[in-house]
């Protein structure tokens, strides 16, 4: 086992999970996620995509402690306290797209038998990616994995 493996099982055994960041390439955005709840805590992980990586890496802490303290977080429902100002929603990220995404979590799992739950937010203005007002920009940062 490598280093970073090796820190990846002790993140998760200290504090529940690991939170690992994926930079921006000419396949996608910038994206940060977790690997560790669901072996924890039995709820799903969560990704954040297009956020900076301390913002995101702050607002995937928030949700692993929420869900320590026995908050359960159902796709569809609207939550505070992770944006300042805004509400953020979760969605069920479909299952076909872990493996673009979730090396790290088909690693702990040995396959994709894990649940993830996209972290989404509005734009500033309030536009969710899902509204017909949303830019082609902000869907280019915070593209859909899970489905429509």
């Amino acid at each position: 086992m490598d280093e970073a493996s090796r820190k990846a099982l002790s993140d998760i055994e200290e504090h529940g999970c690991h939170i690992l960041h994926v930079l921006e390439d000419d396949d996608g955005p910038r994206f940060s996620y977790s690997i560790g709840v669901e072996k924890t805590h039995g709820q799903p992980d969560a990704v954040i995509m297009g956020l900076k990586r301390e913002l995101a890496h702050s607002m995937l802490n928030d949700y692993a402690g929420r869900v320590s303290d026995g908050e359960v977080f159902e796709p569809g429902k609207m939550y505070s306290g992770f944006l300042e100002g805004f509400d953020v929603c979760f969605r069920l990220v479909e299952t076909k797209n872990y493996r673009d995404y979730f090396g790290w979590g088909i690693w702990l799992h040995d396959g994709l038998d894990f649940r993830m739950l996209q972290l989404v937010y509005p734009s500033t203005s309030g536009v969710w990616p899902w509204s017909p007002e949303a830019s082609d920009d902000f869907l280019h940062f915070q593209p859909a994995l899970y489905a429509a």
